[in-house]
C-alpha cells in the first residue's frame, strides 16, 4: 500500500486553496489540508462556506488536478463555543470531500470541554466527517496523555487525536503512550522537524509552530521512532511553515522542499 501524503494549509498559508492545490500537484502531495478558518488575527483564514465562487474554484481544482481535501480546519474550542455556528463549515468539508476536522482545545473546564467535543463530533458525523483533536504544549491539553483522556471522556469511539512530531516531541508524550493508542484513534499524523532544543518560553514554541519549522530529515526530533510506533501506512500531512525561505522564493519552494525532505530521509 502507498502512503498517501498531504499538504497542510500552514505551510503554504499565503495560497488560496485553489493555488495551493494547484502547488500541491505540481511538487508531489496526494492532499490538502485547507484552512476554512483563521487561526490568529493576522493570519488568513479562506472561508469557503461563506465564499461560492472560491469554493467553486476550488473543487475544479481539485477535480483537475487529482488532488482530494484530506481535512478542514482550524476550530478552537473555546468556553461558550457555539457549535451549531460551525454547520456551514462542517457541510463545505462534505462537500468538499473532507474526512476530517481538525479541533484544538482552549476551554479551561474539563467537563465542558469534553462535552463541547462531543457534540461537534455529533455535528461531523451528521455530515460524515470526524473530528480529530490536536494538542498543543502551551494549551490546556499540553500532551498526549491529556488528549486521550479529554477524547475518552467524551464516551465517543469515533474521535481521533491528531499528533503532530513537533509538538509531540515538546512534551511530556512517550512513545509507549503513542503505541498504546487504538489505530482507529489515529487517522492521520503531521510530520516536521525541528531543532531538538526545546525552547524555554510559550513565545519560542510558537515562533518555530507557525513560523520556522523544518523539513522532515533537517532537525533533530524523533520522526522514525514516532512514526515506528504509529499504524502501518498512516497517512502523513507536512505542516512545515519556513517564513524565511517563502520570503525568498515562494510558497512553492517551501512545499517541495518539505516533500523531497520526507522522500530523501525516510523513503516516503
Amino acid at each position: 500500500m502507498t502512503r498517501r501524503v498531504g499538504l497542510a494549509h500552514l505551510t503554504v498559508l499565503p495560497l488560496t486553496p485553489p493555488e495551493m492545490i494547484a502547488v500541491a500537484a505540481r511538487t508531489g502531495y496526494d492532499a490538502v489540508g485547507l484552512r476554512l478558518i483563521a487561526v490568529t488575527a493576522d493570519s488568513p483564514g479562506y472561508p469557503l462556506m461563506q465564499e461560492p465562487a472560491m469554493l467553486r474554484d476550488t473543487l475544479g481544482a481539485c477535480a483537475q488536478t487529482g488532488v482530494a481535501v484530506s481535512d478542514i480546519e482550524f476550530v478552537k474550542i473555546t468556553p461558550g463555543f457555539d457549535v451549531a455556528s460551525l454547520e456551514g463549515f462542517v457541510a463545505t468539508g462534505a462537500r468538499l470531500g473532507a474526512h476530517h476536522i481538525i479541533a484544538a482545545p482552549y476551554d479551561p473546564e474539563p467537563a465542558r470541554l469534553a462535552d463541547t467535543l462531543g457534540r461537534l463530533a455529533d455535528l461531523a458525523a451528521r455530515h460524515g466527517l470526524q473530528v480529530v483533536l490536536e494538542f498543543f504544549p502551551w494549551t490546556v491539553v499540553p500532551d498526549l496523555a491529556s488528549a486521550t483522556c479529554l477524547v475518552d471522556a467524551t464516551g465517543r469511539g469515533d474521535l481521533g487525536i491528531l499528533v503532530d512530531t513537533l509538538h509531540f516531541a515538546r512534551s511530556a508524550s512517550t512513545l509507549e503512550q503513542l503505541a498504546a493508542v487504538p489505530a482507529g484513534r489515529l487517522p492521520f499524523v503531521h510530520v516536521c522537524d525541528a531543532e531538538a532544543v526545546i525552547p524555554a518560553t510559550t513565545e519560542g514554541l510558537l515562533h518555530t509552530a507557525r513560523a520556522e519549522r523544518l523539513p522532515p530529515g533537517e532537525g533533530g526530533l524523533p520522526i522514525g521512532a514516532i512514526l515506528s510506533v504509529m499504524p502501518p501506512d498512516i497517512p502523513i500531512a507536512l505542516e512545515v511553515p519556513m517564513l524565511a525561505l517563502m520570503a525568498e522564493a515562494g510558497p512553492e519552494a517551501v512545499a517541495r522542499r518539505a516533500r523531497e525532505g520526507l522522500r530523501r530521509h525516510f523513503g516516503i
